[in-house]
C-alpha cells in the first residue's frame, strides 16, 4: 500500500479539479524543488516526490483518459521534471523554464476560479 503525502488528494478530491487546477498544483510542488534544490537537497526531494505523486495522481485521473494528447503532455511533463531535478538534464531545461510552463496552468485556474 501506498503511503501517501497528499491523503486527502488520493481520495479523490484531486479528480474533482481541473486540469489547469492540477498543474497548477503540481507547479507549487516543483517551485518548492527547485528553491530548495541548492539550499536543503532533502527537501527538495521530498518536494518533488510530491510533485510526483501529484502527476501520477492526473494521470489515473479517469477524465485524461478520454484524450491521448493530454496523457502524452501529462507523461512528458514528468519526464521533464524528473530530468531536470533528478536526472543527466538532457533536455536542457531550466528552473526558470518549468517555473513559466507550470505558472501557466495556475494562472488559468485562477482566471476561472474568478470568472465563476
Amino acid at each position: 500500500m501506498t503511503e501517501w503525502q497528499h491523503r486527502d488528494i488520493a481520495s479523490g478530491h484531486w479528480w474533482s479539479l481541473s486540469i489547469a487546477e492540477q498543474f497548477g498544483n503540481i507547479g507549487s510542488e516543483i517551485s518548492r524543488a527547485v528553491r530548495w534544490s541548492t539550499k536543503n537537497p532533502d527537501t527538495a526531494e521530498a518536494a518533488l516526490h510530491r510533485a510526483l505523486e501529484l502527476i501520477d495522481l492526473t494521470l489515473d485521473d479517469p477524465r485524461h483518459r478520454q484524450s491521448l494528447p493530454r496523457l502524452r503532455e501529462i507523461a512528458r511533463a514528468r519526464e521533464v521534471v524528473i530530468d531536470f531535478l533528478a536526472g543527466p538534464n538532457e533536455y536542457g531545461s531550466t528552473g526558470a523554464s518549468l517555473q513559466k510552463y507550470f505558472d501557466q496552468f495556475a494562472c488559468a485556474a485562477r482566471l476561472a476560479h474568478v470568472a465563476r
